[in-house]
């Protein structure tokens, strides 16, 4: 008896969720963006909102929920009903990084959230002031092992820490950390010539290369990057299968049901394909990704397995 009762409870679990995705979505739907307004994640955001509401009929609202590393806004995405009205744009911070580098988190990356779809990608770049005498990273590898912690490295942000912790780890290569607070003051001191080299995304260097400003030496992800098209990634230079790459998933509260899941992950790739919103995330600074929902869990399981050791390894911690 108690078997049937179980069954039946269960069919009447799967019977009010297929209904509920069959309906969905009857109201505005919420995004939180665990970041400022204006950051390159918020921008992306809101026109993948835009073109999002236009696919389900109701208007998708963009909250901005910014602090502890994108911790806070995570958090409380995390604790909202599974009913596919809150969702979160969860990043490499919030799903990878952080978990390594916060000594306690407000929520499981794993155990608190429904993976949707990953939305985007975007490496970082190696730069040097273009008075450096470094063509290509080679040179720059060769002076920093002739001269070991001579060269300055300037970085705004924990993932240009990280590249730079991968760079000396593959290569033995012994660079001087300048940390910034963000990539204004490390480009102009880059400029300025105070440090020789600087690590940072690709959209905010691309005005700066373009200019002939600054130079690009590689970038970051396996291939070279639509974003900064003639660029050498750093694998094909001598650092093998070298690989940092900054991402945008689109994640839902633990427990929403897999059909509205499964929608929303639709929508996105339909929106995704299109050329004119490729282009536009290339304009805000970001590739356009896609894919099923288990991938993006497969893929940012998989970051944390490389970053989590070397973040150990190297010490890195936040408060």
């Amino acid at each position: 008896m108690k078997r049937i009762t179980g069954i039946l409870l269960a069919l009447l679990a799967f019977s009010s969720h297929s209904a509920m995705a069959q309906t969905y979505p009857t109201k505005p739907i919420r995004i939180v963006v665990p970041y400022q307004a204006g950051q390159g994640t918020d921008v992306a955001t809101r026109y993948l909102a835009e073109h999002l509401g236009r696919a389900l009929g109701q208007p998708l609202v963009v909250e901005n929920r910014a602090g502890a590393g994108g911790n806070i806004g995570a958090a409380e995405a995390a604790r909202a009903a599974p009913d596919g009205y809150t969702l979160l744009m969860g990043t490499n911070g919030t799903h990878v990084l952080n978990q390594f580098l916060y000594p306690s988190m407000p929520f499981d990356p794993v155990k608190d959230f429904e993976p949707v779809a990953l939305v985007s990608t975007f490496p970082m770049v190696i730069l040097a002031n273009p008075n450096a005498p470094y063509k290509n990273m080679a040179d720059l590898l060769a002076d920093a092992k002739a001269r070991p912690d001579a060269v300055n490295v300037g970085l705004p942000s924990t993932t240009s820490r990280l590249v730079q912790e991968l760079i000396q780890k593959q290569s033995g290569a012994l660079m001087r950390a300048v940390p910034y607070k963000g990539s204004g003051t490390s480009m102009t001191d880059l400029m300025g010539g105070q440090v020789l080299v600087a690590i940072d995304t690709a959209s905010a260097a691309r005005p700066f290369v373009a200019s002939g400003k600054l130079k690009a030496l590689a970038v970051t992800s396996l291939k070279e990057s639509a974003l900064l098209p003639g660029i050498q990634p750093a694998t094909a230079q001598g650092l093998e299968g070298f690989q940092v790459v900054a991402w945008n998933g689109l994640y839902a509260p633990r427990g929403t049901p897999a059909a509205i899941v499964q929608k929303l992950n639709a929508e996105i790739a339909k929106i995704l394909a299109l050329p004119e919103a490729r282009q536009r995330l290339l304009e805000l600074g970001h590739e356009a990704a896609g894919g099923a929902p288990d991938s993006l869990d497969r893929f940012a399981r998989s970051e944390r397995d490389k970053w989590g050791p070397l973040i150990k390894s190297a010490g890195m911690k936040l408060e």
